[in-house]
């Protein structure tokens, strides 16, 4: 699709240059004509050129060139027998065709709207935007598995919300606490008590009481809730500490808990 988008831009770009160049070619022939045909310097000149141009004129055919041709123009002579017959209020109207370049862009953009309709609506070869979108959003889900799964990438990065377990080790659990105190105690409370979050030392959870759910509830967050995605703010390390510092926090029965939410986490 990306070639097709491409030649159909190509070809537009082709064609404005073509517009431009008529353009600048009716301009140049229309300035030639407007013109003084000659630049008269003495009073002999300019009597000899009066009287030229009171005698009368013999119309010579004039041979037409493929430009003027393909911009549909006519010599000044020709106007006469181009007038149409209906006027109104002195007003004539010359009989003049639509130009051959107009009328290629005109039917051009007719088939490439039939095209387009066929493409992407009738045979189905282009995507649409929606399935773009799912694509790319698959495509993401494969790259970030996919690197979750390198080797090499050394442990703390390797830990996802598929392997990450639960650990009651204290260096954890105090690492746990601090980052806690700094990224949650705004809508948790600084005991995890419950404030414009729930609490989360209770039973209850709205998205999954277990490490692997709270661990993907804080990398991804919760966006219609409110609850930040923190995976691009911290290290798979961190919020597993912080995962497992919440877990230890259950039945701490901190003053001022707010009252359970969700489902009972057995």
């Amino acid at each position: 699709m990306s070639e097709i988008l491409i030649w159909a831009l190509l070809f537009v770009s082709v064609s404005i240059l073509i517009v431009s160049l008529l353009v600048l070619k009716v301009i140049r022939i229309y300035i030639q004509q407007s013109l003084y045909p000659s630049k008269l310097t003495s009073p002999e000149e300019k009597e000899r050129y009066r009287l030229e141009q009171e005698k009368p004129e013999v119309e010579k055919p004039q041979k037409k060139t493929i430009w003027t041709k393909l911009l549909g123009l006519h010599a000044l002579s020709e106007e006469k027998a181009l007038v149409m017959e209906h006027e109104f209020d002195g007003i004539t109207e010359l009989d003049n065709p639509t130009p051959a370049w107009f009328m290629v862009l005109f039917y051009g953009t007719i088939f490439f709207a039939i095209a387009y309709m066929l493409n992407y609506h009738v045979i189905g070869w282009g995507k649409s935007q929606e399935q773009e979108y799912a694509a790319e959003l698959q495509q993401a889900d494969e790259d970030r598995i996919a690197f979750l799964q390198k080797p090499g990438a050394g442990g703390a990065n390797k830990i996802n919300e598929s392997n990450v377990e639960a650990s009651t080790d204290q260096a954890v659990l105090q690492a746990g606490a601090a980052l806690f105190k700094t990224a949650c105690t705004p809508c948790h409370g600084e005991h995890a008590e419950g404030a414009v979050g729930p609490n989360l030392t209770d039973d209850y959870w709205l998205h999954g009481g277990k490490v692997k759910d709270i661990f993907k509830t804080i990398k991804y967050g919760i966006p219609e809730k409110g609850m930040v995605a923190w995976e691009k703010q911290m290290k798979p390390k961190q919020i597993s500490d912080i995962t497992n510092y919440i877990l230890s926090l259950k039945g701490s029965n901190p003053a001022g808990a707010k009252a359970p939410q969700g489902k009972k986490e057995e």
